[in-house]
């Protein structure tokens, strides 16, 4: 039973100064949405700094090093568990160019907003890349 209990996810939508960013394909043997484009991120842990946390996530997913970290949006809601989550999505700038995967991903590729909702990606990341893309258009 998880009643009461609430996990913590984060995202990074980390971009270039071209305004393409990251998207990592999840491996075939993902435990969910496999071969699904994700961003780079995952669960915070017990006890961890939010911001450490998703920096420490992106370098194990992506081997990148990234500064300007800043919140751009938080949502929550049940997953197909029925579990509750809250999501935060970061926007960060890579200072490092090489991406190196880890064994949950399979390929990377930097893309623009338009580019991304095309692919195949869940609902919460597609959110999160129109919000990103509002954002930018009102520089």
């Amino acid at each position: 039973n998880n009643k009461g209990k609430i996990g913590v996810s984060q995202k990074a939508i980390i971009f270039r100064k071209d305004g393409r960013f990251l998207t990592i394909r999840r491996s075939k043997t993902a435990p969910s949405r496999p071969l699904h484009w994700d961003l780079p991120g995952g669960d915070l842990e017990f006890g961890e700094d939010v911001k450490k946390g998703v920096i420490r996530e992106i370098k194990e997913e992506t081997g990148l090093e990234v500064k300007d970290l800043m919140v751009m949006d938080a949502i929550s809601g049940f997953n197909d568990k029925n579990e509750f989550w809250v999501t935060i999505c970061y926007t960060a700038q890579p200072t490092t160019s090489e991406v190196k995967l880890s064994y949950e991903h399979d390929d990377f590729q930097w893309v623009a907003p338009d580019e991304f909702q095309e692919l195949k990606a869940s609902p919460r990341n597609k959110k999160f890349v129109e919000k990103f893309k509002f954002l930018r258009t009102q520089k």
